[in-house]
């Protein structure tokens, strides 16, 4: 039996005015995942077993890497990949390190929308002198993204 901390996991939802394939398209297209996330990932594809890698493209974070493994693609309901979170120094070799999952899932919502929750787990598995940090911005880059995907699929 294992036990999930309040520190394991960070979850949020958001309701999604748009068809569940344009919210599909902007999860595992690389080109529209980045265009929102904020980071280039030209020519690449989410798809089970593939490692997709880019530059960030927001100000400020352009010496950040986005590095994800792909696990899971169930058309139109769930992608899943693992990364380091807040792997932000790049003189440090994150690759000793778990990964934390990330799980986005699409649910129908009433009146032609989508609830699109995002789950990242497996923080306590981080390193504890940098744990609570990559917990509590993560939390907060959740929040973000999850708006920046809503508009990117509004548009």
């Amino acid at each position: 039996m294992s036990t999930v901390s309040d520190t394991d996991r960070v979850e949020r939802s958001i309701l999604i005015n748009g068809s569940r394939e344009r919210v599909w398209d902007a999860l595992t297209d690389a080109a529209q995942f980045g265009a929102w996330f904020g980071a280039d990932l030209t020519g690449q594809e989410f798809a089970p077993g593939k490692q997709v890698r880019g530059k960030m493209t927001m100000p400020g974070c352009e010496h950040i890497t986005f590095d994800a493994l792909v696990e899971r693609v169930e058309p139109r309901t769930v992608l899943t990949f693992r990364w380091h979170p807040y792997a932000v120094d790049p003189a440090v070799d994150y690759s000793g390190e778990q990964r934390t999952l990330v799980t986005f899932t699409l649910k129908d919502a009433p009146g032609n929308g989508i609830l699109l929750t995002v789950v990242e787990s497996g923080f306590d598995q981080v390193p504890a002198h940098r744990r609570a940090e990559a917990f509590q911005l993560h939390g907060e880059g959740w929040d973000f993204q999850l708006k920046n995907i809503a508009r990117h699929v509004g548009e």
